[in-house]
């Protein structure tokens, strides 16, 4: 007889005792579990094979067996989704250790989902309720805007302006923690000044550069003890996963989406010493495969073949184009997907959704904008633009550490049209100061900077504008403008004009049409405190404006106020 019954608490489950012959393995139990961490549900006595979920949530359907094949890894068996718009699809489960499997799942409509399992002999079949999302955070995942092929948005149509924070070691925080301490506090603060992207690798070891010995150990997080396959880094069984590795990463998953922040989830690495199977080798497929069954049904999810992938002298083309053809076969939820290695996608644009530069040069925007050129039907992000803003130990530099020139260059990407990234030293890579903001002896990093730039784009969606290149002159007729003589200019065709000023301007001249009211609403605002200025002025078709903090940065708005 079916018993079921759904549990409070991290996990939610209805378990159903039978006796049902699987094709390779004796089915034992099977049972539901819902991870919902920020969601308590009352108890309910279930007679129906039947759960209860909300939009854009993991549900984990798990089956426990008595016996294993040779390499439960391997095993093919999951379940098929019918929604309710009659769309169905195949999902896969993966090994979770001891005798567990599990079918992860999360709904894109309102309704009610039916499934049946495969792989097992007498087929299980059950439906999946779902109801709207409660928390108003949470998205549905990103993709390209239909309206606008050089922009993001989430699926419910909302924008989504892009802002990335390295964060490569996250997986080694709270690392088998029963609470995420480490975790939520840098993830806290990301999200509170701005950022709503972690890129982040799904393991790395060791970097090349010298380590601060004067750094303290609870901030250090390289050379770890375990890996994703079971051993360690210096001897991994490649015939095994580490499920306990991933049963963390699970976690730390999960707390970016409650966080309402996009994990940029690159799958390999090459520069940060990992000991990886061979290439094409069945441990090698057998690892991606896990990475995207384990996690494709997390809607916050981008995936990344690769940080640096041509580089290091690990893979080539042809190595890339298969790993992104298994991606994309295996993924039923189509997450965008992406290159870390600006040498493949200008080779192979076709292959992937975005394009990721990974530019240090002084002349930033304009190779940017020289770029959006080239890919007028990808969104663009530079990855990597060189800025690495210092903290108090010694880690990686880059070509410009002070926070002041760093977020000054997430401008000059962002007002070429290009989404940006954003690096600390003390963050990016193995060294982690997760708590940086409650230690009062520690310099604090200048984060409080991107809220304001995302902020500027949540008032005028970064969707609705197209970046100007500068003409040589006035009269020039090479280039797109005749908005300014100097400053980086974005336009949303409709009247409103977005300047970024560099502090070494010492006034901007606007060149602007008429607006039919002859009136303008001028607004300046300080990236550095999110201050603003603003008054109403007459149109004048040549106007220079100053900026009223000496030696700063700023946007200037001017808005045509039409009748």
């Amino acid at each position: 007889m079916l018993r079921a019954f759904l549990f409070l608490g991290n996990y939610l489950r209805m378990t159903y005792l039978t006796k049902t012959i699987m094709k390779k393995y004796f089915l034992f139990c099977t049972y539901f579990l819902c991870s919902f961490s920020l969601f308590a549900q009352t108890p309910i006595s279930i007679q129906s094979k039947s759960i209860q979920t909300e939009l854009y949530q993991a549900v984990d359907l798990v089956y426990e067996v008595v016996t294993l094949d040779s390499n439960a890894f391997d095993a093919d068996l999951g379940a098929i989704f019918t929604s309710p718009s009659k769309q169905s699809f195949r999902i896969a489960a993966f090994y979770n250790g001891g005798h567990q499997y599990i079918i992860r799942f999360s709904a894109k409509e309102l309704g009610s989902y039916h499934f049946e399992t495969f792989g097992i002999r007498k087929k299980i079949e059950g439906n999946v309720q779902v109801s709207e999302q409660s928390k108003k955070e949470l998205h549905p995942q990103v993709m390209q805007d239909p309206k606008n092929s050089q922009r993001f948005q989430y699926a419910d149509g909302k924008p989504y302006f892009a802002l990335a924070f390295e964060l490569d070691w996250l997986f080694a925080l709270d690392y088998q923690q029963k609470e995420l301490t480490q975790s939520q506090a840098i993830l806290s603060a990301i999200r509170a000044n701005g950022f709503n992207q972690v890129v982040m690798n799904v393991y790395a070891y060791d970097v090349s550069w010298p380590a601060d010995s004067s750094i303290p150990s609870h901030y250090e997080f390289r050379k770890p003890a375990y890996s994703i396959f079971e051993g360690n880094n210096e001897k991994p069984n490649f015939e095994h996963l580490n499920v306990d590795f991933f049963k963390n990463l699970d976690r730390k998953i999960q707390l970016l989406h409650e966080q309402g922040i996009v994990a940029h989830l690159m799958i390999y690495v090459w520069n940060k010493k990992v000991n990886w199977p061979a290439m094409y080798s069945t441990a090698d497929n057998r690892y991606v495969d896990y990475v995207i069954k384990r996690y494709q049904a997390y809607p916050n999810i981008i995936w990344d073949v690769s940080k640096e992938a041509l580089d290091y002298g690990r893979c080539d083309i042809p190595y890339i184009n298969e790993r992104i053809e298994r991606i994309r076969k295996n993924d039923v939820y189509h997450h965008l997907l992406t290159v870390h290695d600006y040498e493949y996608c200008s080779r192979e644009p076709a292959k992937i959704d975005f394009i990721s530069i990974q530019n240090w040069r002084s002349d930033l925007y304009m190779n940017s904008i020289e770029a959006a050129e080239m890919y007028p039907d990808k969104p663009l992000m530079n990855i990597e633009h060189g800025g690495y803003e210092m903290g108090p130990f010694a880690s990686f530099v880059g070509n410009y550490v002070q926070p002041e020139i760093c977020l000054e260059r997430n401008y000059a990407c962002v007002f070429a049209g290009v989404y940006s990234s954003y690096y600390w030293q003390n963050a990016a890579w193995n060294m982690i100061i997760y708590d940086v903001f409650q230690q009062p002896h520690i310099p604090k990093p200048q984060w409080n900077y991107y809220q304001y730039l995302q902020s500027l784009f949540a008032i005028h969606p970064f969707n609705e504008f197209k970046a100007y290149k500068p003409k040589l002159t006035i009269n020039s007729k090479l280039g797109y403008d005749n908005f300014s003589t100097s400053g980086y200019a974005l336009s949303n065709g409709k009247g409103v004009y977005l300047y970024f000023v560099p502090k070494e301007n010492d006034f901007i001249n606007t060149v602007l049409p008429r607006s039919t009211s002859g009136r303008m609403r001028i607004t300046q605002m300080n990236i550095f405190t999110g201050e603003k200025r603003s008054w109403v002025e007459d149109y004048q078709l040549f106007k220079s404006y100053s900026s009223p903090w000496k030696e700063k940065a700023y946007v200037l708005q001017v808005e045509a106020l039409n009748e």
